[in-house]
């Protein structure tokens, strides 16, 4: 293998530390950080996620509270307990995990967590902030990513990047961290006709679309740094992301695994938000 692998396993565990050293300081001043995480139904991989955020966010001396909910759950009593969550003072983050069973508009559960306590990023007035270059909460993975490209050296000032993929939960807010980063950001998505063309320009690339083998070795630049945010099952039933890494990483001079890549860093910049948001909380009480 040529490409140098960029351990998502390391990178966390030295952000959890420095998260932990941010969460003695506050309760040193008498403010526990407090994170609250709402699973509604019996979703496996939701569960598994949720096990390891709480596990994360008392591993650096954080408050969890998990609150489990059946699938029957209405969106009138989800939304009047997010309500209830955003007038306490105990709780600077909230985290609804998605998705939520199909009578449940997630929109509506997103836009009822308080803006100051959206750890995930994803109420539109993160967004809004994010395109406007406004200080808000970064959405975890994009900004994870991001720490992943510092931790390496790789400015993306004067590169240009493509982004695979065009959600609201990556794709679209990683393309404007990287405009942001001054990078020349192009967006592919299922309607590019040649995605191969694109991805051959480019210094970054991020693929994020859910889908095996989207990006294979021949559509790689040499060199290029290879961010792989999916997350998906291979023939052998075996956790896979969205790029072929045997071919990629003889191509590639930065790559991140799956596992082990891009997944330990988004549940670690969960941390960094409700790191920051607790912050926020106590400088206000002051």
């Amino acid at each position: 293998m040529t490409a140098q692998l960029i351990d998502g396993n390391a990178l966390s565990k030295k952000i959890r530390g420095e998260v932990a050293e941010r969460v003695a300081a506050l309760k040193a001043r008498g403010v526990q950080p407090g994170l609250a995480v709402i699973l509604v139904g019996e979703n496996p991989a939701s569960q598994v996620y949720v096990k390891h955020k709480v596990a994360d966010c008392e591993g650096t001396g954080m408050r969890s509270v998990l609150e489990r909910y059946e699938p029957t759950m209405s969106e009138a009593d989800l939304l009047a307990r997010v309500r209830a969550l955003n007038d306490d003072p105990a709780i600077h983050g909230i985290l609804v995990q998605l998705p939520l069973p199909s009578h449940i508009d997630a929109n509506k559960v997103i836009e009822t967590i308080s803006p100051s306590k959206d750890v995930d990023g994803f109420h539109v007035q993160s967004a809004g902030a994010l395109m406007i270059g406004q200080p808000g909460f970064k959405p975890c993975t994009p900004y994870g990513c991001m720490k992943m490209l510092e931790s390496i050296g790789v400015s993306p000032k004067g590169r240009h990047a493509v982004v695979i993929g065009r959600s609201n939960i990556v794709g679209k807010p990683m393309a404007m961290l990287l405009l942001q980063a001054n990078a020349t950001v192009t967006i592919c998505h299922s309607g590019t006709p040649d995605l191969g063309a694109m991805t051959r320009q480019a210094d970054i690339v991020v693929a994020a679309v859910g889908k095996r083998n989207v990006l294979t070795a021949d559509m790689v630049k040499p060199g290029a740094v290879v961010i792989d945010v999916g997350m998906n099952r291979n023939d052998e039933d075996k956790l896979c992301g969205d790029v072929d890494f045997a071919g990629v990483s003889q191509v590639a001079g930065w790559i991140t695994p799956v596992p082990g890549g891009v997944g330990p860093m988004t549940r670690a910049m969960l941390l960094v938000n409700t790191i920051e948001a607790a912050e926020r909380a106590a400088a206000q009480a002051v």
